[in-house]
């Protein structure tokens, strides 16, 4: 077991309402961030949908 826990910080911008896009750019950081030797790889706070969901909560798709 190893003594150090390496996080890595993934700031990225999503697009708001496009799940699949941002899923994307989410695994390439994860991805990336394993490359790098890290134990976790953490993502901005509501990064899947983007940030201002308001508007999309009204979208019959997005409800789906």
């Amino acid at each position: 077991m190893s003594d150090r826990f390496r996080l890595t910080l993934a700031q990225l911008n999503p697009t708001l309402g496009d799940i699949t896009g941002n899923a994307a750019k989410a695994r390439a950081a994860w991805d990336k961030g394993r490359t790098a030797g890290a134990d976790m790889v953490a993502l901005p706070e509501m990064f899947l949908s983007g940030y201002q969901t308001q508007d999309l909560v009204w979208r019959p798709a997005f409800q789906a």
